[in-house]
This record gives C-alpha cells, structure tokens and sequence, in this order.
C-alpha cells in the first residue's frame, strides 16, 4: 500500500538524511559551548512558547468552535484557511507537548518529534503560500536543529 505508516516512516528518515548531510556537512558547525547551551534552553524554550500559545491553544480547545463558522464568512477562503490554520498549529502543539519530557532527557526521540512540529508548521505555511517563512524560517530552524541534534542520544 502506497500510503502505508512504513512508507512515510521511510520519507521522513530519507528527508531528516539529506537535511543532516546540508545542514550538518556543508554549513559551519555551532561551538560546542552553545549547542550545551540550546540544549539545555529547548525545553524551557517550548514551555514557553506553549505560555504564550495558551490563547490559541484554548481556542482551537473549544472556542474555535464557536467562531469557525463565522470565518467562513469572509469567504471560503477565509474560512479554509482559518481552519487549516487551526489544524497545523494544533498538530505542533502536541508534538512539542509531547517532546517536552524527552528535552529535558535529551531523548533522540524528543528531538524527532520537534523535528516532526517543524516540518508540520513548514507545510502549513506552504499551504498559506508564506513563501519566506518556507524559506528563512525553514533554514534557520533546521540549522539550529541539526546543529544540536548530535547532543540527543537514543
């Protein structure tokens, strides 16, 4: 089957390869004194932004319910990308709520699971066609990612 688990187990670990070799190999690396440094920092860095998302993370809980059909007011366009909006960053929330015990254990697994929230809000803003949040946030993401990915064991 095309769209079987394995398969998109096997895109991802060939995607998360080639951004090792680019962002790894072909860039220059990070002092270790500040890769320790993100380290210890990405779990409170992602409590924090769970802080500061706490807004939104109560409205896609319940009030997003209220006013999604009033989004589509201002056109199905409108609506259609409220709501994708809602989908891709709930996504992320749970992936990164999910990593947070990880980070502080400086799991592999942890790190994928950021890895995974990333890419989740790189399509999304795709598919809002924020061509220079694909770009500048992409890049800058996965070079701090890949940079400290080395200080995660499995």
């Amino acid at each position: 089957m095309a769209n079987s688990p394995e398969t998109v187990t096997t895109y991802l670990t060939k995607l998360e390869t080639e951004l090792e070799k680019i962002f790894v190999g072909k860039l220059p690396a990070l002092p270790t004194n500040i890769k320790e440094v993100i380290v210890k920092l990405a779990p409170y860095l992602v409590l924090f932004s769970m802080l500061m998302l706490s807004p939104l993370i109560l409205a896609a809980l319940g009030l997003s319910a209220a006013f999604l059909p009033f989004s589509y007011l201002g056109g199905l366009h409108m609506g259609f990308s409220y709501t994708l909006g809602l989908i891709f960053t709930l996504g992320q929330i749970i992936l990164e709520l999910l990593a947070i015990p990880g980070l502080f254990k400086r799991q592999l697994s942890a790190w994928r699971l950021v890895f995974y929230s990333t890419l989740i809000y790189l399509v999304g803003q795709l598919v809002s066609f924020n061509l220079g949040s694909v770009i500048i946030g992409g890049a800058l993401s996965f070079y701090f990612l890949f940079q400290v990915k080395s200080e995660y064991t499995k």
